[in-house]
């Protein structure tokens, strides 16, 4: 060290408890304690892990002494080290040493203690970290004599600190720039916020001091509808010690209403015990408004805002069993408008719209306030008329057909006065076909079929009447005869599977085949499926007829393989098959018995079905899952999904329904459900496959944006095994040459 104070030789005396003894003692003692002393002092600084030196506190004062460690922190020799003319400062890195030598001289200067932390150059060219701190010895007289230091390999702790910062500010970087709230709340009694992150003042209007301040803040910004589940389920997932995730809506402090999505885990502390709990609040704003959009639009006509189809049959299906339950009636009334097609070709399809804008209002007010009204795509309508009194007043005449005609001849009454659109009056007309529960139809299906025949009767007749289908006598005889006929087919498995095949819409390739069962009528023909699969369900027999389905599968894929044609193939699980015991094990036995690649199978259900015991038909699909199975959901769109457990459940591919494929050309709404409902699959990773293709432009509709799979008559109807197998022979799966360009 340079010093500026007196230069004094060294004095033995001058530190007396440590190194050096009395000077009262006699001479023999003084010298046996010299020698035990200076033994203790060489066997201290030669073997502590650290360098201890004794300098001089003037500035020509030579350095007394340093210990061997020094060859050990910096390559040099001890006698090096105190040779006469050696610089300490010279071991310090460049670029440390004007700041460690200004602080040894302001040390010296100031006759304070010395510490810093700097680079050191060892011998063999290493950086070194050195922590240094030394001491101003003074003699009896306060005089200053020597600097006492130790110096210290800090290395290995400089770059764990400097690791330790980088992680620090990597996470911190990322904690704060990410688009979410990430807290950390203390386990106590208190349960304080220790940290929170800055985006809380981006999305909640909250600074995070007064957010860790206030440990009832969150509690009090919650979305009243749902402050108490929010906390029932916080709590819940708190107690379990498990990890955790709840979704709710906060107010921020302008009054946005902001979805979260909370996720959290339990932190605990060295002895095993909860310490904290670490979460991140994520911003789910736009997703959750994103699925209430496609919500309405599954709802909803985006037209007229009228309810769709896709309500209209729900509400249908809870009509009917409140009716079976109080023995009511329930009237469907269907309408289209006559030479509608005239209006878009000569006005154009936005006058054709502001005509149905008009229609649907004339519609409501025709109606009663309990009836419901729905746009089914087009010019077609659906009335609802639920909960009719089956009694009437005439005897022969059931009181819900009555009620039914009497709305049909309000709503033609209404046509009568003309429209007026863009200037210009139309005298506009409609067709009305009226079926009735329990008159002539048993179920929706049967309601909707005799509804839209008997509006092929009334356009028959002629524009701008009604036709009521009435089968009370010859309806009850066909179901009879038809339960027989399909009981005995069931004994004898007399059905047939055709297959229709499923098309990469790219490239025109077919990659699989849909199972469809046909059941040949002995009059000739086929019997449709829609008549007899519900009566089949209804007669308990559904769960032969599935298996019968498998097994036929099974048999007709090894007969394919023998040729040389290795095809996915899919098939419809019906409701009742869903629900039978260990539909898993059935089914996936039959597959792994015949050899089949299990991921080459596909089981489908229909939207409706899935959603109607969501948690149980949860379990199923993860059991069909777990056996290797690919899964679809059917007809999507025509039922009611909650998207919240769409997106939990194991699906592979998301079957759009034909009813939104068809109008996609003509219908705005269609075109906007079909995007939504590809772009819903393509962010659930699943597959979008569309059915009923007819045409090329729908084709390409659906390519253009993004869905790869399809089937439809425009590439061939379902058809019998053997032309599946002509097929690959003649032109190896490709069903359309050339693909389409998209």
């Amino acid at each position: 060290m340079d010093a500026y104070i007196e230069h004094a030789g060294p004095d033995p005396h001058a530190i007396e408890s440590g190194f050096f003894a009395s000077a009262d003692a006699s001479v023999e003692d003084v010298q046996t304690r010299l020698a035990d002393l200076e033994a203790r002092y060489r066997g201290l600084i030669d073997h502590l892990p650290a360098v201890i030196y004794i300098d001089g506190a003037a500035d020509d004062d030579p350095m007394v002494d340093v210990s061997p460690g020094i060859t050990d922190l910096l390559g040099v020799t001890r006698e090096d080290y105190l040779r006469e003319g050696s610089d300490w400062s010279d071991y310090v890195h460049p670029e440390d040493r004007p700041r460690v030598v200004a602080e040894s001289e302001a040390a010296v200067a100031n006759e304070e203690a010395f510490h810093s932390e700097f680079r050191a150059l060892h011998a063999d060219g290493r950086v070194v970290w050195v922590r240094e701190d030394a001491v101003l010895i003074r003699d009896a007289d306060g005089k200053p004599r020597y600097w006492l230091g130790i110096m210290l390999d800090v290395t290995t702790f400089v770059e764990a600190r400097r690791d330790l910062n980088h992680l620090q500010n990597t996470y911190g970087a990322l904690v704060e720039q990410i688009p979410a709230i990430v807290y950390q709340d203390a386990t106590d009694d208190s349960w304080t916020t220790v940290y929170v992150s800055p985006q809380i003042t981006t999305l909640l209007g909250v600074l995070p001091e007064e957010w860790t301040g206030d440990s009832k803040l969150w509690s009090q910004m919650l979305h009243p509808d749902d402050r108490d589940r929010a906390i029932e389920e916080v709590d819940r997932g708190i107690e379990s010690g498990e990890p955790y995730t709840v979704e709710y809506r906060m107010v921020a402090r302008d009054g946005r209403v902001k979805w979260f999505q909370d996720t959290a885990v339990m932190l605990a502390d060295a002895e095993g015990k909860p310490a904290f709990t670490h979460g991140v609040m994520l911003d789910i704003t736009e997703r959750r408004e994103a699925e209430e959009r496609l919500t309405y639009l599954a709802y909803h006509d985006n037209l007229t805002g009228m309810p769709n189809r896709a309500m209209f049959d729900e509400l249908l299906e809870l009509s009917l069993a409140r009716a079976r339950r109080a023995d009511r009636g329930v009237a469907v009334l269907a309408l289209d408008i006559d030479n509608f097609k005239l209006v878009n070709d000569s006005l154009g399809h936005e006058a054709g719209d502001r005509l149905i804008l008009q229609v649907a209002l004339r519609l409501q007010d025709a109606t009663r306030d309990t009836d419901l009204v729905a746009r089914s795509g087009g010019d077609e309508f659906l009335m609802l008329l639920a909960d009719l009194d089956q009694a009437s007043p005439v005897n022969d005449e059931n009181g819900g057909a009555i009620t039914a005609q009497a709305v049909a001849n309000r709503v033609l009454q209404s046509f009568e006065a003309p429209f007026e659109v863009d200037g210009t009056e139309l005298y506009v007309t409609a067709s009305i076909g009226i079926s009735v529960f329990p008159l002539d139809a048993a179920d929706a299906v049967s309601l909707m079929r005799n509804a839209d025949s008997a509006i092929y009767l009334a356009k028959a007749a002629g524009p701008g009447g009604y036709v009521l289908n009435h089968l009370e006598n010859e309806g009850a005889l066909s179901k009879l005869s038809l339960s027989t006929r399909l009981r005995k087919a069931v004994e004898q498995e007399d059905w047939k599977l055709h297959y229709q095949p499923l098309i990469d819409l790219f490239s025109g390739d077919m990659f699989g085949v849909e199972a469809l069962i046909r059941w040949p009528d002995p009059a000739g023909g086929l019997v449709p499926p829609g008549d007899f699969i519900p009566l089949a369900e209804e007669m308990g027999l559904i769960e032969a007829i599935g298996a019968w389905v498998v097994e036929e599968i099974c048999r007709q894929d090894e007969i394919w393989r023998a040729e040389g044609l290795e095809l996915e193939i899919g098939f419809n699980l019906s409701p009742r098959q869903l629900w039978q015991p260990d539909p898993v094990g059935r089914i996936a036995d039959q597959i792994e018995n015949a050899g089949i690649d299990p991921q080459r199978i596909t089981v489908e259900i229909t939207e409706s079905t899935a959603m109607h015991d969501p948690d149980r038909t949860l379990g199923v699909l993860h059991g069909f899952k777990d056996h290797g199975l690919k899964l679809a959901i059917d007809d999507f769109g025509t039922g009611y999904s909650s998207l919240s457990r769409l997106r939990y459940m194991p699906v592979d591919v998301l079957k759009i329904d034909r009813t939104f494929v068809r109008d996609v050309n003509s219908d705005v709404q269609s075109a906007s459900m079909v995007s939504a409902i590809i772009a819903l699959a393509s962010n659930l990773k699943m597959d979008p496959l569309a059915e009923g293709i007819e045409t090329e432009e729908e084709w390409r509709f659906l390519a253009a944006r993004g869905c790869a799979l399809g089937q439809g008559f425009l590439f061939s109807r379902p058809v019998p095994p053997e032309e599946i197998l002509a097929m690959h022979r003649r032109s190896g799966l490709t069903v359309v040459d050339g693909g389409l360009a998209v």
